[in-house]
C-alpha cells in the first residue's frame, strides 16, 4: 500500500495540508493578539467618551440602519468615524483574516471527512486512516488543533474586543459584500463567549463545550478519534521511556490532546464514569496540570470541576495522600540525580570511552532529570492556580511543603541538566560524523598488528627469542584476513564475529603458552582493545540522539520558564559567566519549536518560515529580556563613574607644586572608579563568552546581543530623563524654560560623556550609537506629536523610528501635549506670545510688553541645539511646519464662516470696491470712504489678528531655528555645508535653464532628489520659511481687498519709534509688528501672486490718496497711518528678498526716500 504521507497520496496530503495550516492559524492568532489596538478594549474614559458611539459589539445586527442613520445626524461622528477606519482597517482586515481561516480550516475538516465518507478516496475511509500510523495521528491532530485555536483565540483576544473587530469590518471593508464572503459564519463561530482570561473571573455555563459545538463535527468520527487516543500511544513514546513511572510523562502530548478534544464530547465528561476512570489511571494518575499546546496549561481539579464523571475519577489522584506521596517521590528523584548530573559535569569526567560504555546510565539520569523537572515546574506553576479557589491552594501547599520546593534549586537543576543533555548531545553528534572512519581505522590498526605477528613467528622478523612456528604464523594471518573481512555496513554480523575474534585471541594466550613473552602478550592485548573499541563504535546509534530528542523536551515551559527571569538575572548579576550555562537551556527551550512546525515542513507549506520567525523572534526577545540585567548593571555602575568624576576628581593642572601631588592623586575615588570600571568589562565578558547560536532560524551573535542591550538602556534613561525634564508649569512667573533647559543639557552631557568613557572597555562604538539612538528618539516623539495634526496617524508598527528590540518608551501625556517636543513647543510659544510680548528684529529679543523687560532671545536656540542636538531643532521646526498649516486651514474655514456668509460685510466690501476702482486712480475724500468700511466690518478684525499674529510669530521662530541650525552646520560641518549650497544653487540654475528652454533637462516624476535635497537643507537651515506653500487653496473673492483693510484698521494701534521702528501704541490693545507682518506675508504666499500684486496696489493706493488729500488740506506733517503703510512696504521687500522697484510701482520712489526725513 501506498506510503499515507507521500507526494501522490491525495488522501494523505489533503489531511497533511490542514493540519500545517492548522500551526500557522495558531501561531498567526499569537502573533496578532499582541497587536489588539487598545481602543478596542474602550478600557478607559476618555477612549469611551470618544469612540463609544462609533464602535459597536453584534448588538449593531438588530438594527445597523438604526445606528448608522445616529451617525449620519451628527457630522463631527462621522468624520471621526472616517478617521477611525482610516486609521484601523489595515489591522481590523489581519484580524479578520485570522478569523475567516479558523472558520474555514474547520470547513476543510468537514469537507474531508464527507470525502471520506462518499468514497473520494479510493480504498480510504475514516477506519482505514485511523488503522495507519500517520493517518491516526493526524486526524487526532486535526481535531485538537481545532479546539486549541478556539481555547487561545478566547484567552488571547477577549469576546467583547472580537465582536466590535468583526463589526468595524462589516462596517468598512467593501470585501464583505462579495458573494464568497461567509461573515455570518464567522460571527457565528466567534461571538462572545463570556469567557474571561483575567484572574478570579467566574466560567461561563457549559463552557466550553457550548462554544466547541457552534460548528457542528461528524459524532462518530470525534468518538473514533477518543477511541483511539485512550487505547494507544499513538506517537510511540513508550519506547524511548520504558520505566513504568514515566508512562504518564511519555503519553504527555496524548494526554494534551485528548484533555481538548473531550470536550467535543461532553457527555463522556458528564456521565461516563467507567470511561473517565479509564483515562484518568492512564494519563493522570500522578499528574493534573499539563500543557496543552506551547506552554498553555490547565489545572485538571479546576477545569474538570464542573463535569460529575470526570471531577469522581481524578479524585483519586487528587486524594491528599497520593499529593503527598507524588510530591515526596519527586523531591527524592529530583535530589539524587542533581547529585549524579553534577557528578557527570564535572571537568573530564564525560570521556569518550566512559559514554560509550554507560549509554543506559546517562539516559536513565536524563530521563528522571527531565520528568522530575517535568512535574516540579507545572505543579508548582502560579498559573495553573487559581488564588481564589480554597481546594486548588490547598493541594499546592501540600505540593510546596511536601516537596521541599525552592524555585532557585529547581532553576538549578534545570541549568546543569540543560548543560549536561547538551554536552551529551554535542559528543554524540560528534561520535556519529566521526563513526565510520574511527571504525576503519580500528579495523586497520588490529589487522596490521596481527600481520606483523604473523611475520614474527616466521623468523624473518629478529624479534628476541621467539622461534619460528608455521602454525601460529598461518593462524595469525588468517585471523588479520577475518579482521579485514569485517564489514561496517552489516553490524550485526560484524558484531557477533568480533566477539569471536577477541575470544579467540584470548585462548591463543593460554593454549599456546605465549604469557612468557611480554611483546607477543602486548601484540594480542593492543588487538584485542581495537576489537573492542570497534564493537562500542559499532553501537553508536541515532537512536541514543533521538531519544535525548524526545526526553529534552521542554514546551511545556514555554510561558511558565518566565516565572525564573527573576532568578536568571540575580544570578547573571552576581556571576556574569553564567550566561554559558543559560545557552544550553535557551537551547533546549528551542526543541519547542518542533511541535508546530514538523507538520508545516513535512507540507512543505510556505508558511514554515513566518510561523518559526515568529516563534524564534518570541524566543529571541526572551533571551533578550533575560540578558538585559547585564546593560542595566552597566549603566548603574555608570551613573556611579559620572557622579565620581563630575563632582569627586579633580581635573590635574598641567603644572603644579610637587606637595600638592598628594592632594591631586585622590586615590580613594579613582580607585572606586577603576573598580567599577572592571565590573562592567566583567559584565561585557560574561556575555560575550556566550557563542553565536542559532535559536530556531534566528541567528543570536552576544555582540549584537549586547550591543541592542546597551541602546536599550540608553534611549530608556534618555527618554526619561527627556520627559521628565521638560515639563513646565505654566502659571509661573518667570518661564522655567531656560533653566529646565540648562539643568537637561547637564544630564545629556553627563549620559554623553561617560558613555564616550566606556566605549572602550565594552568594546562598542559609543559616539555613533548615541546619535543613532538620539535622533530616534526626538524623531519618533515628533512623529507622535506630529500625529495630532494627521488624520491618517502613524502608529508604532509602522513607525520607522519604533523597533521592537529596542523600544521607545511611551509616557502618558501631562497636558495637551503628547510628547516633550510638543510641551517644549508650546512652552516656547507661551513665553513668546505676540499679545504680552514685543519682538524687536534687530536684536532678535523678546520683550515685555508692560514691564519692558527681556523674555528671551535668540540664546534660547542655541541653548535647545545644546541640549537636544540639531534633531532636536529640527524635531521642533517640524512641529512648527504642522502648526503653522493647522492655523492657515482654521483661519480659510474662518474667513469662509464670517466673511463669505455676512451680507453687509459682502455689501461693505463691494462699495468699496466699486469706490477705490481703477485702483491707478487716486480716490477722492479717501478718508471718509477708507474710514466707514473699517467701522462696518469692526467686528471680524479680533479673530483675524489672532490668526495672523499666530502664523507670524510661529514664521519668526522658524527664521530663529534655521539661522541656529545654518551657524551650527557652517560651525561643525563646513564641508557638508558648502556642498549642500552649491549642490542648492546648481539645481536651482538648471531648473531655471529649463523653464527657459524646455529641451535642457528636469528632474523626472519618479526622481526623490529634490525631495531629499529638501530635507538635507532643512536640516542645515539652507532655506528661507517665509517662502514655504503650505497649504493649496482655492480662489477667493475680495481677499486682496479684507487684508489690505485689515491692514489699515491695526496702524492706529501702532506708532513710530526712531530706534525700535513701529511699537504697540497701548499694551491694552497689544500689536506685535513683526508677526503682524510676517503673517500677512505667509498668508498671501499661500494663494496666487496677482492676490498680492493687488494687495500692495490698495496700499499704494491708500498712501497716494492720503498724502494727496494732506497736500489740498495743507497739513504739514505726514500721517502716522501713512508712515505705518510705508514701513509695511518696506518691511514686505526686505522679508520677501525682492527688489525695491516692487513697491515703487504703487507708490512715487520719491515718497520712499523722503518719509524718514519727514519723521
Amino acid at each position: 500500500m501506498l506510503d499515507f504521507l507521500a507526494e501522490n497520496n491525495l488522501c494523505g496530503q489533503a489531511i497533511l495540508r490542514i493540519v500545517s495550516c492548522g500551526n500557522a492559524i495558531i501561531a498567526e492568532l499569537l502573533r496578532l493578539s499582541e497587536f489588539i489596538p487598545t481602543v478596542f478594549r474602550l478600557k478607559d474614559r476618555a477612549d469611551q467618551q470618544k469612540y463609544g458611539d462609533i464602535i459597536f459589539d453584534f448588538s449593531y445586527f438588530k438594527g445597523p440602519e438604526l445606528w448608522e442613520s445616529k451617525l449620519e445626524a451628527k457630522p463631527e461622528l462621522q468624520d471621526l468615524d472616517e478617521e477611525f477606519r482610516e486609521n484601523n482597517i489595515e489591522i481590523v482586515t489581519r484580524f479578520y483574516l485570522a478569523f475567516q481561516s479558523v472558520h474555514k480550516y474547520i470547513v476543510d475538516l468537514n469537507r474531508y471527512l464527507e470525502d471520506l465518507n462518499e468514497g473520494v478516496y479510493i480504498q480510504q475511509t475514516i477506519e482505514t486512516v485511523l488503522l495507519n500510523e500517520d493517518g491516526k495521528q493526524l486526524l487526532c491532530e486535526a481535531l485538537y488543533l481545532y479546539g486549541v485555536m478556539l481555547l487561545v483565540i478566547d484567552q488571547k483576544i477577549e469576546g467583547e474586543v472580537r465582536e466590535r473587530m468583526l463589526v468595524s469590518y462589516y462596517r468598512y471593508s467593501a470585501a464583505r459584500s462579495s458573494a464568497d464572503s461567509n461573515m455570518d459564519d464567522i460571527c457565528k463561530l466567534l461571538r462572545s463567549t463570556g469567557y474571561s482570561s483575567q484572574p478570579g473571573a467566574k466560567r461561563p455555563p457549559n463552557y466550553p463545550e457550548s462554544y466547541f459545538q457552534r460548528v457542528p463535527i461528524n459524532a462518530s468520527f470525534i468518538s473514533m478519534v477518543i477511541g483511539r487516543l485512550r487505547s494507544d500511544d499513538i506517537y510511540n513514546q513508550v519506547s524511548a521511556y520504558p520505566l513504568p513511572e514515566h508512562r504518564s510523562t511519555a503519553l504527555a502530548t496524548q494526554a494534551a490532546m485528548l484533555y481538548v478534544i473531550l470536550y467535543f464530547d461532553p457527555s463522556i465528561l458528564h456521565t461516563h464514569q467507567a470511561k473517565m476512570r479509564e483515562i484518568v489511571d492512564k494519563y493522570f494518575p500522578d499528574n493534573w496540570v499539563i500543557s496543552i499546546y506551547m506552554g498553555i496549561t490547565v489545572n485538571l481539579a479546576d477545569a474538570w470541576e464542573p463535569y460529575k464523571a470526570a471531577k469522581t475519577a481524578l479524585n483519586n489522584t487528587l486524594d491528599l495522600a497520593n499529593v503527598r506521596e507524588q510530591a515526596s517521590r519527586y523531591a527524592t528523584v529530583s535530589e539524587r540525580v542533581h547529585g549524579q548530573v553534577h557528578q557527570f559535569l564535572k571537568e573530564g569526567y564525560l570521556r569518550e570511552e566512559m559514554v560509550l560504555d554507560n549509554i543506559p546510565r546517562l539516559l536513565n539520569c536524563l530521563r528522571d532529570c527531565n520528568v522530575a523537572i517535568r512535574w516540579l515546574m507545572l505543579h508548582t506553576a502560579d498559573s495553573a492556580c487559581d488564588p481564589n479557589n480554597k481546594r486548588l491552594r490547598q493541594i499546592k501547599d501540600q505540593i510546596l511543603t511536601d516537596s521541599r520546593y525552592n524555585p532557585k534549586i529547581l532553576f538549578q537543576f534545570l541549568l546543569d541538566t540543560a548543560q549536561f543533555e547538551f554536552i551529551l548531545k554535542e559528543m554524540f553528534k560528534q561520535m556519529l560524523s566521526e563513526k565510520q572512519a574511527k571504525w576503519e581505522h580500528y579495523k586497520k590498526e588490529g589487522s596490521e598488528r596481527m600481520t606483523e605477528l604473523a611475520d614474527v613467528f616466521s623468523g624473518v622478523k629478529p624479534l628476541t627469542r621467539v622461534e619460528k612456528n608455521e602454525n601460529l604464523q598461518a593462524w595469525f594471518r588468517e585471523i588479520s584476513k577475518q579482521i579485514q573481512s569485517l564489514n561496517y555496513d552489516d553490524s550485526t554480523a560484524a558484531g557477533r564475529k568480533t566477539v569471536q575474534l577477541i575470544q579467540a585471541l584470548e585462548e591463543v594466550q593460554e593454549f599456546h603458552q605465549l604469557e612468557s613473552n611480554l611483546q607477543v602478550c602486548q601484540f594480542l592485548a593492543d588487538t584485542r582493545k581495537f576489537l573492542h573499541q570497534m564493537i562500542r563504535t559499532i553501537n553508536i546509534k541515532e537512536e541514543v540522539l533521538i531519544t535525548m530528542h524526545i526526553v529534552g523536551d521542554l514546551s511545556f515551559a514555554w510561558q511558565l520558564i518566565d516565572s525564573f527571569t527573576s532568578i536568571m538575572q540575580e544570578s547573571i548579576r552576581v556571576n556574569p559567566s553564567m550566561v554559558t550555562k543559560l545557552r544550553a537551556t535557551f537551547l533546549k527551550l528551542a526543541s519547542a519549536l518542533d511541535l508546530p512546525l514538523l507538520r508545516i515542513n513535512q507540507a512543505n507549506s510556505p508558511d514554515l518560515l513566518s510561523v518559526s520567525q515568529y516563534y524564534s523572534g518570541e524566543l529571541v526577545s526572551y533571551v533578550r529580556k533575560v540578558l538585559q540585567i547585564i546593560p542595566e548593571s552597566m549603566f548603574t555602575s555608570l551613573l556611579k563613574i559620572i557622579k565620581l568624576q563630575t563632582h569627586d576628581i579633580i581635573e590635574v593642572p598641567t603644572r603644579l607644586d610637587k606637595d600638592k601631588l598628594r592632594d591631586y592623586a585622590q586615590l580613594g575615588p579613582r580607585y572606586e572608579v577603576a573598580k567599577l570600571t572592571h565590573a562592567i568589562s566583567i559584565f561585557t565578558e560574561g556575555i560575550l563568552m556566550m557563542k553565536t547560536t542559532l535559536v530556531g532560524i534566528i541567528k543570536v551573535d552576544p555582540k549584537q546581543l549586547l550591543e541592542d542591550g546597551i541602546r536599550k538602556e540608553l534611549v530608556k534613561r534618555v527618554a526619561f530623563a527627556l520627559h521628565r525634564g521638560l515639563i513646565f508649569n505654566p502659571r509661573a512667573k518667570t518661564s522655567e524654560l531656560m533653566p529646565k533647559l540648562k539643568e537637561l543639557g547637564a544630564t545629556m552631557d553627563g549620559f554623553h560623556r561617560s558613555f564616550e568613557y566606556i566605549q572602550d572597555y565594552v568594546n562598542i562604538y559609543a559616539l555613533k550609537i548615541w546619535q543613532e539612538e538620539v535622533s530616534r528618539i526626538i524623531n519618533y516623539n515628533v512623529e507622535q506629536e506630529c500625529n495630532n495634526f494627521l488624520r491618517t496617524k502613524i502608529q508604532d508598527w509602522q513607525s520607522m523610528y519604533q523597533s521592537t528590540h529596542i523600544p521607545i518608551p511611551k509616557f502618558t501625556p501631562v497636558d495637551e501635549s503628547v510628547t516633550f517636543i510638543g510641551r517644549l513647543c508650546r512652552e516656547i510659544l507661551r513665553i513668546t506670545d505676540p499679545k504680552l510680548t514685543c519682538h524687536i528684529d534687530q536684536l532678535n529679543t523678546w520683550y515685555d510688553m508692560k514691564t519692558h523687560q527681556e523674555v528671551t532671545s535668540s540664546r534660547l536656540f542655541s541653548e535647545i541645539q545644546t541640549t537636544l542636538g540639531t534633531f532636536g531643532l529640527n524635531g521642533l521646526d517640524r512641529l512648527l511646519c504642522f502648526m503653522i498649516v493647522k492655523e492657515l486651514q482654521n483661519f480659510l474655514s474662518m474667513f469662509q464662516k464670517v466673511i463669505m456668509r455676512d451680507k453687509t460685510v459682502q455689501d461693505t466690501l463691494k462699495t468699496l470696491m466699486n469706490a477705490v476702482s481703477p485702483v491707478k486712480s487716486i480716490v477722492a475724500n479717501s478718508n471718509k470712504i477708507y474710514f466707514s468700511a473699517i467701522a462696518k466690518t469692526q467686528k471680524i478684525w479680533t479673530a483675524y489678528l489672532e490668526a495672523i499674529m499666530k502664523v507670524g510669530q510661529m514664521q519668526i521662530l522658524r527664521q530663529q531655528i534655521a539661522n541656529e541650525l545654518n551657524y551650527s552646520c557652517r560651525f561643525d560641518s563646513k564641508h557638508l555645508a558648502a556642498a549642500l549650497e552649491n549642490l542648492n544653487k546648481a539645481l536651482l540654475a538648471d531648473i531655471e535653464a529649463h523653464y527657459q528652454d524646455p529641451s535642457l533637462p528636469y528632474p523626472k516624476e519618479d526622481n526623490t532628489l529634490l525631495y531629499e535635497i529638501t530635507a538635507y537643507l532643512e536640516a542645515a537651515g539652507i532655506h528661507n520659511p517665509l517662502n514655504k506653500i503650505y497649504i493649496t487653496t482655492k480662489r477667493l473673492p475680495y481677499f486682496p481687498v479684507v487684508n489690505f483693510l485689515f491692514l489699515i484698521a491695526q496702524l492706529p494701534k501702532l506708532q513710530y519709534n526712531k530706534n525700535l521702528g513701529m511699537v504697540c501704541r497701548k499694551p491694552a490693545d497689544p500689536v506685535d509688528w513683526p508677526p503682524l507682518v510676517l503673517g500677512l506675508l505667509t498668508l498671501l504666499k499661500q494663494f496666487h501672486s496677482r492676490y498680492t500684486e493687488q494687495f500692495l496696489a490698495l496700499i499704494g493706493q491708500f498712501i497716494r490718496s492720503t498724502v494727496e488729500q494732506c497736500t489740498s488740506q495743507k497739513v504739514p506733517e505726514m500721517p502716522a497711518d501713512v508712515v505705518g503703510a510705508l514701513l509695511f512696504l518696506e518691511d514686505y521687500v526686505r522679508y520677501t528678498k525682492l527688489p525695491r522697484r516692487v513697491a515703487e510701482a504703487h507708490v512715487p520712489n520719491f515718497i520712499f526716500d523722503e518719509f524718514r526725513t519727514v519723521l
